[in-house]
């Protein structure tokens, strides 16, 4: 499931972001128990400390929940927040995507038309699921 490129961007953003796009596409779900980091970093051949830095990352953005002695899991879903903090969430998020869409030579735009049809089929789903 993870792989590392070279090619400049670091190990831990790597690995931050593949984790991320796992547990936004589903194939990590809430309560679900991740890799230990010494399972990651032995897979990959890389630092331990590699991986602690991106499951810091994880957890201060609220993706991962690290239980000391029980192991690290995908969060569950954050309790509904006013619009206000939504608002400024989701505007502080699309600064990040953008950037990172133009770091990586892509056109935002695109990545915004991605955001919509994935979101979609996500959510035709969770109705197939929940049927």
């Amino acid at each position: 499931m993870l792989h590392i490129h070279s090619g400049g961007v670091p190990i831990y953003i790597q690995l931050r972001e593949q984790l991320l796009g796992a547990i936004g596409a589903g194939r990590l779900r809430p309560g679900q128990r991740m890799p230990t980091m010494r399972q990651v970093a032995v897979a990959l051949k890389i630092d331990l400390n590699t991986v602690k830095h991106a499951y810091d990352e994880l957890e201060r953005a609220g993706a991962i929940t690290l239980l000391r002695g029980r192991g690290t899991f995908v969060a569950e879903a954050p309790p509904a927040i006013d619009r206000a903090t939504q608002d400024s969430r989701a505007e502080a998020l699309a600064h990040r995507t953008i950037a990172a869409a133009n770091a990586s030579g892509i056109d935002p735009a695109d990545v915004a038309r991605r955001i919509i049809v994935l979101a979609q089929r996500q959510s035709a789903d969770a109705r197939t699921t929940e049927g």
